[in-house]
């Protein structure tokens, strides 16, 4: 399939918009991993809008090496496609943080679009000496006065199976805080072989997401 028909690709995995649940370190999808880390990137209202507007315009990403291709894709994709069901802790549904639509497109101030829910990507993944190309699609986003961030999944093509969250949030002290939450497992035979490879790999671009967004302000 080639590169522009991403966007008719469904997302590889099931339970879409897991990375929300509280409980996803007890209780993660079936067969698959769970991961979550934290890290404070500094203090103050202008830290907040910086890893805000970073955060949103892939900066996570790219800021740990990683080559981001945006794809376009028809309006039913991106309008609304893509909003899953969260649940409370006593397992009501909860309506979701914040819904992007194609009418309704956030820029940041240099004008890069911000992600919305439907959009799809091709990373391109240093990887050893290879670079691993990997598609993803946007599933949820999160928008709110202290908290931003959004989360992907992966599509067929992907090394793994499953969905990364990455919210940026600045707590009542002032402080600005990165959370990167995930469930992942390989996406085939190739990629079980390699599986522990494949660990540390996923390890070492953990710990460049937390960093990616500590620099100096720009």
């Amino acid at each position: 399939m080639r590169q522009n028909e991403l966007w008719q690709r469904p997302v590889s995995y099931a339970a879409v918009g897991a990375t929300q649940a509280a409980d996803l370190l007890r209780y993660p999808p079936r067969g698959y991993r769970p991961v979550e880390r934290r890290a404070r990137i500094g203090h103050g209202e202008d830290r907040f809008a910086f890893a805000s507007i970073a955060v949103m315009t892939w900066g996570v990403q790219r800021g740990s090496g990683m080559r981001v291709d945006l794809l376009d894709a028809p309006a039913e994709v991106t309008d609304m496609t893509y909003v899953p069901v969260a649940f409370d802790e006593a397992g009501e549904p909860v309506a979701p943080a914040a819904t992007s639509t194609a009418d309704e497109q956030v820029f940041a101030p240099d004008g890069t679009k911000a992600v919305a829910p439907g959009d799809t990507a091709m990373l391109h993944i240093p990887f050893g000496p290879f670079r691993v190309s990997a598609p993803v699609r946007v599933v949820y986003v999160v928008d709110e006065p202290t908290r931003r961030g959004f989360a992907y999944g992966t599509l067929a093509g992907h090394p793994e199976d499953g969905e990364e969250a990455w919210v940026v949030d600045r707590r009542d002290d002032g402080s600005v805080w990165i959370t990167m939450r995930a469930f992942s497992r390989p996406s085939g035979p190739l990629w079980w072989v390699v599986y522990p490879v494949l660990r540390l790999s996923q390890e070492v671009y953990t710990r460049r997401y937390l960093r990616a967004l500590a620099g100096p302000i720009a």
